[in-house]
């Protein structure tokens, strides 16, 4: 499996190349691009997308994926600002959500990826059948969007109703949308039920992963090992999918811990689990 990281690991500061440096020497193959305006100002494309996207086209690195934006704002929500939001049924308010992932979608243009990872809904937002068909009909005019640039929609599993496995699937057959895959996210499904019962549910549409752990009560982006996960059922589920997705840590920040040390031997520990 591809060695992948999202840069979720410094999303708190600016990007820049020495980052993605470091990432390359600790074995990484692939990068995932959070998308928070702190971190990739990628309304900024004369300057800062244009500056990552020269250490792209130098590294031979690949983008294998953006992850869409949680918040306009450059403070991630701390001000104020609303969610990104595009199962809103208010309408003004969905289409300012899609503008948003738009922009971060135009980062195609200088620096070419496969995947935008895009959450439906807040952290335990409930279901309603209006919010469902909201989230069809943003689905439906992101695709649209992101086809010509190359860039295929992943819909991530995360913990609230609408993003409950089995309503996932039902989307991706309903709107017959054959061209949106699932990024399955380990953390999230072991607080939703299990690694187990969510995978077998989204097997045959996952195109990419989240990997971290936690202790099934907090969202918390532990390293795989520091929480409840068994990573060697993790594995071999993953192994028995029908397509061969990146292994992608999405890991948050720990003052405590070097992840460019630990990082080799994290990846080779579930590699051999």
């Amino acid at each position: 499996m591809v060695r992948a990281v999202s840069t979720y690991l410094y999303v708190k500061e600016r990007l820049h190349p020495g980052i993605l440096d470091g990432l390359v020497r600790s074995g990484v193959q692939a990068i995932e691009i959070f998308a928070a305006r702190q971190h990739i100002d990628y309304a900024n494309r004369k300057a800062h997308v244009k500056e990552i996207a020269e250490w792209f086209r130098g590294s031979g690195v690949p983008l294998n994926s953006v992850h869409s934006p949680l918040f306009a704002d450059y403070e991630w929500g701390r001000t104020g600002a609303p969610p990104v939001n595009i199962c809103s049924t208010d309408r003004a308010g969905r289409v300012e959500a899609m503008d948003e992932v738009k922009r971060a979608l135009e980062i195609a243009e200088q620096i070419p990826f496969r995947f935008l990872i895009q959450h439906l809904g807040t952290p335990n937002e409930s279901f309603s059948d209006k919010k469902f068909e909201a989230a069809m009909t943003s689905i439906e005019h992101l695709r649209a969007f992101a086809k010509p640039l190359g860039v295929r929609l992943l819909l991530e599993n995360i913990p609230n109703e609408l993003s409950a496995p089995d309503k996932l699937v039902e989307m991706i057959q309903t709107a017959h949308f054959d061209d949106v895959g699932i990024c399955f996210d380990f953390g999230h499904a072991n607080m939703m039920s299990s690694v187990r019962e969510v995978f077998e549910i989204l097997r045959n549409h996952i195109r990419s992963t989240h990997v971290h752990d936690n202790d099934r009560m907090k969202d918390s982006h532990l390293w795989p090992g520091a929480g409840t996960i068994d990573w060697k059922e993790a594995m071999e589920l993953l192994r028995s999918a029908p397509q061969t997705p990146a292994l992608l840590f999405e890991l948050e920040h720990d003052d405590k811990v070097n992840p460019l040390e630990k990082l080799p031997g994290a990846f080779e520990k579930l590699e051999t689990a």
